[in-house]
């Protein structure tokens, strides 16, 4: 698509009119906060703030939901880098490297870095929404059933091709969490499965309750064993600013997985969680220092964030284009806009130029505004650390629950939050890796459904695999990615 100059320019005067100035402040502030906060992700923000919305201009209310999608993206890694506590799926991968920082007494850093790099992805993927919306739409109509079978299978071998020296509890651990994502009613068939005659079952497990389960409950009851031996360290905060080599470390993971998450996020159904998976897991496999992924690497930090903040806007292409959701958020976005009178579709771009280019020129100013609000309050934010552990994990506990609660407003949620708790110590006591579960959880009902609808429209697994060129490319790459920690084993045994 060719940029056309004056509605570029008619929507960036449109953004810069003090109203929508306005909208895009308070909505990444909103984002931001609620981002913050577990279990609440942008999609919940967003449909909660849209009675707001009514009677506003189309335009305007675009330009504010767009803000608490991206501020959200923001605001769920400041609880993953200070609390272990990803606010939503998206900033799960915050939490390997962004957490150890912290705990070494970088959380200073690691907030600058990850506002810095959301800030680069979403620039990029502003560049890419300009100069590739209507090819990318069209390119994304191609991924059918087949393709998202194997794009998502190869999420998931590069996830536990990580667990180096450790895959069989990698493949254990997806294993599982495939397994908990087959919970609830068979939405081909209508057969209950796993739900043990509990209604609130029938609906499966929410991922978001395995997520804060895990990481925010598991991580309280496993500190809370050695708790009377946590010796309280002072100025654990670190500096703010970052060093010439971490800057160095983490430029290139940004520039490499900005275009990787805005791509990821033009497919629809894909999401800001597996762009932000993808790019962990392709730049530790790119590293040349992979050993230290997981012990508070910038670059593990940085790169995901670039990469979900880029998802984000990467997900409103076939939104604008096509009227498809690229996720949960835009599917909410989606349903409001058509509310406010606005038909997202192939005929936006030319019955309304300005509300398009307008959202395009808030969601680069937007960003801005956020990556000097988000360095502004790291003093206030990393005052978290201080706060004595007595103190800080209850807070983390009713969080957790408050979070939960929100979800489905469901007792059952409770139980499940503590089951999932404890097997999160569990899992960490005996060193298997959480990632590929998470993953697995997230990912595996999706992959199900396109699964069994590829074997339907192709007769065989054969015919699924060899479909077409995007199949066949996804399948090379998931076969590298099993062999990739064999192949490096190699190498490096030939070396010695």
């Amino acid at each position: 698509m060719g940029v056309v100059v004056q509605s570029f320019i008619e929507g960036l005067t449109t953004a810069l009119q003090p109203m929508n100035l306005l909208w895009v402040l308070i909505g990444g502030f909103l984002g931001t906060v609620v981002g913050m906060l577990p279990g609440l992700g942008p999609a919940t923000a967003v449909a909660v703030l849209i009675p707001i919305t009514f009677g506003m201009d189309p335009t305007s209310a675009l330009v504010l939901m767009a803000a608490i999608y991206y501020g959200a993206m923001y605001g769920g890694s400041r609880s993953s880098i200070l609390l272990n506590t990803p606010g939503d799926g998206s900033a799960i991968a915050a939490t390997f490297d962004g957490y150890p920082m912290a705990q070494k007494g970088q959380a200073g850093q690691a907030l600058t870095i990850s506002a810095i790099a959301s800030l680069i992805g979403g620039t990029v993927a502003i560049i890419g929404f300009i100069l590739l919306a209507k090819p990318l739409a069209s390119f994304a109509l191609n991924f059918g059933p087949a393709e998202y079978f194997l794009l998502l299978v190869f999420t998931l071998s590069a996830i536990v091709s990580l667990s180096r020296g450790n895959m069989v509890k990698g493949f254990i651990s997806m294993s599982v969490g495939l397994l908990l994502s087959t919970v609830g009613i068979d939405l081909q068939t209508g057969v209950h499965r796993f739900t043990f005659d509990i209604p609130q079952l029938s609906e499966g497990i929410d991922f978001l309750v395995v997520i804060i389960g895990i990481y925010a409950v598991g991580e309280v009851l496993y500190n809370l064993i050695g708790i009377d031996q946590i010796k309280k360290e002072k100025n654990k905060v670190g500096k703010k600013g970052i060093s010439r080599e971490q800057w160095n470390q983490s430029k290139w993971p940004i520039l490499r997985q900005s275009p990787i998450g805005f791509l990821i996020g033009v497919l629809p159904g894909a999401g800001g969680s597996i762009a932000a998976m993808l790019s962990y897991t392709t730049e530790q496999q790119v590293s040349k220092h992979p050993e230290k992924f997981g012990k508070g690497a910038i670059e593990g930090l940085a790169a995901p964030e670039s990469s979900n903040n880029a998802a984000s806007v990467g997900s409103f292409i076939p939104l604008l284009t096509m009227g498809i959701p690229g996720s949960g958020t835009t599917a909410v976005i989606l349903g409001a806009l058509i509310m406010l009178g606005l038909q997202p579709g192939p005929l936006l771009f030319e019955n309304n130029p300005e509300t398009v280019w307008t959202l395009v020129n808030s969601m680069f100013i937007g960003n801005l505004f956020l990556v000097i609000i988000n360095i502004l309050i790291i003093g206030l934010l990393v005052k978290i650390l201080d706060t004595p552990p007595k103190i800080l994990y209850p807070m983390i506990l009713v969080l957790a629950f408050i979070g939960t609660y929100t979800l489905s407003y469901s007792i059952i949620d409770f139980y499940i939050l503590v089951i999932f708790g404890l097997i999160g110590v569990m899992m960490k006591l005996l060193n298997f890796p959480i990632a590929p579960l998470i993953l697995a959880v997230i990912v595996g009902s999706d992959m199900e459904q396109n699964f069994r609808k590829s074997i339907v429209s192709y007769d065989n697994i054969f015919n699924v695999l060899f479909a077409s060129p995007i199949t066949i490319t996804l399948l090379i790459m998931t076969i590298l990615s099993i062999c990739y920690p064999f192949i490096v084993g190699w190498i490096q045994k030939r070396k010695a």
